[in-house]
């Protein structure tokens, strides 16, 4: 790196690749020029915090400037801190093309350009990403690769972005460290959550990480412990950068000694005393559960990491063991009765309360109804012995006045389908838009403006109208 060559840098979890490629970084920035000189790129906002720590007190030393740019927070703070001229930045590559688009970053200068967790960023998902970043930078940049794992395609795919790359491994062919003991139990998805809870009721003094799958099952695991009394905190994709903040922060102080993660939490985040990883659930690759395995062990340390296995997670376990290389010991879960009493049962449904049936009261001669019920009286009584009949519903009347405002009518102005007359010659100046019950719906009754009381009086237009209104 001190050279300036182009390195591929593999060695397993917890053994110092940031030093690796912080030293470097801030032996060859020049202080007295104000532009970003190296960049590091990578894949998740816990490991750029991480990764800013490292680096942030190694550039203090030598006055240069350090920027951290990730997703989840204002854009504004960044922009300034680019202004005023930072020499070394950390980045997510998403939040690094929104600069790009709006002008506040240039990479003209840039001399060292760093891929953390390299075989991640040069994924499919963050490879169209990292590739139009390294478009903005020199073809005379320095550029390093840096993982615990490093899969073929890996090689071939950096071969297209690195000159001439030294390869250094350090334990590469170690997929697990010897400091980290596998406990592998075969059990039923049913007693899952019960023989978790045995084991967090076991837990030492030391922080553990629980690994589930998606987002969702995370989140669900989490609320669980909650309302069983566990302090337990869930990091997850789904949360705001601040709420993300404030786990890592609670984790990390141990006030949260029980944390939930996605694999979110399984690249290059760096807890101290990690002493159990638990594998809820299996990952996706053998890659991710070296990386899960990583983080506890570190540096040396004694690690356990216990994997559950379901009968239907057999096959994907095999694909795992084959590429790890070697056989992990199984046996099945021991404690039964445990999981038995720790178990909960099922919670009953709870059905929304039942409403009481409807009454209907039967209209008796002289009886008003409720106009709730929107039935129109009628002066004859009910024939005796059968049920009353029931009208089709009385909609309110509106008025729509000139200027457009509709209102509604007085209720003791209408009687019996009619409204009550006003004075005898005088002019209705509304427009009354209703339905009246004898009509379907797609019928209706208008009373026209200026409607006479007398339909001999009235345009031939509107006898039609005023006949439907009698009718009514």
């Amino acid at each position: 790196m001190l050279e300036g060559r182009d390195v591929i840098g593999q060695a397993r979890t917890g053994s110092g690749k940031t030093l690796a490629f912080a030293l470097p970084i801030v032996e060859r920035c020049d202080p007295a020029e104000r532009a970003v000189q190296a960049l590091v790129l990578v894949p998740t906002r816990e490991l750029a915090i991480q990764v800013g720590d490292v680096v942030g007190s190694l550039a203090l030393a030598r006055r240069l400037r350090l920027t951290l740019l990730y997703g989840g927070r204002s854009l504004l703070p960044e922009r300034q801190a680019l202004l005023h001229g930072a020499q070394i930045m950390v980045a997510t590559p998403g939040r690094t093309l929104d600069h790009l688009r709006q002008g506040n970053l240039s990479l003209r200068h840039v001399r060292i350009f760093i891929l953390d967790e390299g075989d991640e960023m040069l994924d499919r998902g963050f490879a169209p990403d990292v590739e139009r970043i390294l478009s903005q930078t020199p073809p005379t940049r320095q550029t390093a690769l840096f993982s615990a794992t490093m899969p073929p395609w890996v090689a071939t795919t950096a071969a297209r972005h690195l000159k001439n790359p030294v390869t250094v491994r350090v334990d590469g062919e170690t997929q697990a460290p010897p400091e980290i003991e596998h406990v592998v139990y075969e059990m039923d998805p049913a007693i899952r959550l019960g023989a978790l809870r045995t084991l967090l009721d076991g837990r030492g003094e030391g922080p553990v990480i629980v690994f589930g799958r998606t987002k969702h099952g995370v989140k669900k695991l989490a609320r669980q412990l909650e309302e069983l009394g566990y302090p337990a905190g869930a990091l997850q994709g789904n949360l705001s950068q601040n709420a993300r903040e404030r786990v890592m922060a609670s984790f990390r102080s141990g006030e949260t000694p029980i944390l939930l993660a996605t694999n979110v939490a399984a690249r290059g985040l760096d807890v101290e005393g990690i002493e159990r990883v638990i594998n809820y659930e299996l990952p996706e690759s053998a890659e991710l559960f070296t990386h899960r395995s990583g983080r506890t062990g570190r540096m040396g340390r004694q690690g356990e990491v216990v994997t559950f296995l379901t009968p239907e997670d057999a096959p994907k376990w095999r694909e795992i063991e084959r590429a790890l290389g070697r056989r992990l010991p199984r046996t099945t879960w021991p404690h039964g009765h445990v999981v038995a009493s720790h178990t909960e049962s099922p919670r009953p449904m709870q059905s929304s309360p039942s409403r009481p049936p409807m009454q209907r009261q039967p209209l008796t001669t002289g009886s008003r109804a409720p106009q709730h019920m929107g039935v129109r009286q009628s002066g004859a009584a009910a024939p005796s012995g059968s049920a009353p009949r029931r009208a089709a519903p009385s909609y309110p009347a509106r008025t729509i006045r000139p200027d457009g405002q509709r209102v509604q009518r007085r209720p003791d102005a209408y009687r019996n389908g009619q409204y009550a007359p006003v004075d005898s010659g005088s002019e209705r100046r509304d427009t009354v838009d209703r339905f009246t019950p004898d009509q379907s719906r797609g019928e209706r009754s208008v009373r026209s403006a200026a409607a006479p009381d007398h339909p001999e009086q009235a345009p031939a237009r509107d006898r039609t109208r005023l006949d439907w209104q009698r009718r009514g």
